[in-house]
């Protein structure tokens, strides 16, 4: 599929992901090179809204809402109403500069008396008098803007009934200083800023965990340094035991010890295992949007392998992008998290002096996810690579963190203690 997309997180002011909102722009014309002729058929073209409806939201939000960009021409047309998704989990953006036109408000209307809810992309071209507001239940305004203060007084005083979200806060600075607006929204990259002063030891568990995610990760690696790994962690320890003897491995009889559980389950399937429990592990004191960025970005980078010649170490690039977020999860520069790690020197390069054969691939996720579709486009020429390929291994990435997701749910309700039975 010729389309560049990607859901970016909307946090709240706990820094819980609230809702996502989808990015995407066709690839047909490469750097948007026709932007300003295009046709009336590209025009009404929703790739993203096709792509959710092709494998599902789960992949793209989980069971949060999905804000989704939906121009004046394809409000008119019913497009919303075309895509089988559950209206409490679709958000349509419109425009700031939507046309204030009789028709256009009419099919707002009476999409929003069928349950359907709306945002707008910045501060309304007609100010408070356009009557379009009625039907919004999101602004979406950008801190960078030069108005964006006055924009946020005319809201507090004219337009209380929305809820605000504040776009592109570029630190946790900026995070802190707004998030006492306790209604209010926030995207950007604060949540991931880079850590360049040491805050803290790391935790000998994490250093555990990831060493045993490293080794996992490898092509072949000696069953009997698993055991050795699992053995200092009792909460890893008993993760696998309740693994191996749950109903989805099958077996008969009861395993109780790691060094049987490794041996049975074998490469493959000790390999699966950690990297459910590791994932649930790893970041748990760290937003949940760490977690899952690190872990779409591991795959997302593997998967990209064998279209930058990178086969043989596709699992260094699986381990690049996992790590890419380390100093973030760990609270340290990330020259200090590698070194309490035996990676390879190529992953080292990667993330730490943002060089060598894997950067670049990790250079095009970056735009990738920042939705910066023009760079995306010249890194792609760059390597000899397309769209096609790139946006394939995202969905799959995306897929496969799901699929980790629904394991990861059932290892969590398969741990919980069954309740009591009442007395008679």
């Amino acid at each position: 599929m010729k389309v560049f997309l990607v859901a970016v997180p909307l946090f709240d002011p706990m820094m819980a992901v609230a809702a996502y909102r989808m990015c995407d722009r066709s690839a047909e014309n490469p750097l948007d090179a026709r932007s300003d002729f295009r046709g009336m058929r590209e025009v009404m073209l929703s790739p993203g809204l096709d792509l959710v409806q092709m494998i599902g939201l789960e992949a793209f939000a989980g069971d949060k809402p999905l804000f989704v960009d939906v121009n004046g021409l394809q409000l008119l047309s019913g497009m919303p109403t075309r895509v089988d998704i559950n209206l409490d989990q679709m958000v349509c953006v419109l425009p700031s500069k939507t046309p204030v036109a009789e028709d256009v408000s009419e099919k707002c209307a009476e999409l929003h008396d069928k349950g359907y809810h709306f945002a707008m992309d910045g501060y309304p071209g007609e100010g408070t008098d356009n009557p379009l507001l009625q039907y919004l239940d999101y602004i979406i305004l950008d801190c960078k803007d030069p108005q964006f203060s006055i924009q946020l007084k005319t809201m507090n005083r004219e337009m209380r009934r929305m809820r605000i979200i504040i776009s592109n806060v570029p630190d946790m600075d900026a995070f802190h200083m707004l998030s006492s607006r306790n209604s209010a929204l926030f995207t950007g990259d604060f949540f991931k800023q880079p850590i360049t002063e040491g805050l803290r030891d790391l935790s000998p568990l994490k250093i555990n965990a990831l060493q045993l995610l490293k080794r996992v990760s490898e092509e072949d690696f000696e069953l009997s340094e698993i055991t050795r790994i699992i053995a200092r962690d009792p909460a890893l320890t008993l993760s696998l035991l309740r693994f191996i003897n749950s109903g989805a491995v099958g077996l008969s009889r009861q395993v109780d010890s790691i060094e049987n559980a490794v041996a049975i389950l074998g490469q493959l399937e000790v390999r699966r295992w950690a990297t459910v429990a590791i994932s649930v592990s790893l970041a748990e004191d760290r937003p949940t949007e760490i977690t899952r960025v690190s872990m779409i970005r591991a795959k997302f980078a593997e998967n990209l392998a064998p279209a930058f010649d990178l086969f043989d170490v596709r699992y260094s690039l699986f381990l690049t992008g996992l790590f890419s977020l380390l100093d973030i999860i760990v609270q340290k520069p990330m020259s200090e998290a590698i070194s309490d790690l035996a990676v390879d020197d190529i992953v080292k390069d990667a993330l730490v002096e943002k060089k060598g054969t894997l950067y670049k691939v990790m250079e095009l996720i970056d735009a990738y996810e920042h939705a910066d579709w023009d760079r995306a486009s010249i890194i792609m020429i760059r390597n000899n690579t397309n769209i096609n390929v790139v946006s394939a291994a995202f969905i799959d990435a995306l897929v496969w963190y799901n699929k980790l997701l629904v394991a990861i749910n059932r290892e969590a309700n398969s741990a919980e203690p069954e309740p009591a039975e009442e007395e008679a």
